[in-house]
């Protein structure tokens, strides 16, 4: 299979790591109903990443729930601590990552 970006094969396809060096990344905690807390990842263009995958990754190394709302990550949990050590692992740059 030939990727559609960039012309390679799948399998040495960069488009979706270039992608993931390029975003601008913000952390926020918010406060929910009953006194809850929600870690909210945005600023990743669903477009050139798999949200669903990076929320499916974060989830299951934080031990959490969550969901992918509107082109946000909701992580159920305060994970401001640990969120930031986990997309550099990902592949994301670090200069771009706002708590």
């Amino acid at each position: 299979m030939i990727c559609p970006k960039c012309g390679l094969p799948k399998a040495a396809c960069v488009c979706e790591v270039i992608a993931r060096e390029e975003q601008r990344i913000r952390v926020k905690l918010e406060k929910k109903r009953y006194g809850k807390f929600v870690t909210v990842i945005g600023g990743m263009d669903a477009k050139q990443v798999n949200l669903k995958d990076i929320a499916k990754r974060l989830k299951h190394e934080l031990a959490c729930g969550g969901t992918v709302k509107e082109g946000f990550i909701e992580l159920q949990g305060n994970h401001l601590n640990d969120v930031k050590d986990k997309l550099i692992r990902m592949g994301f740059s670090a200069d771009m990552i706002e708590i």
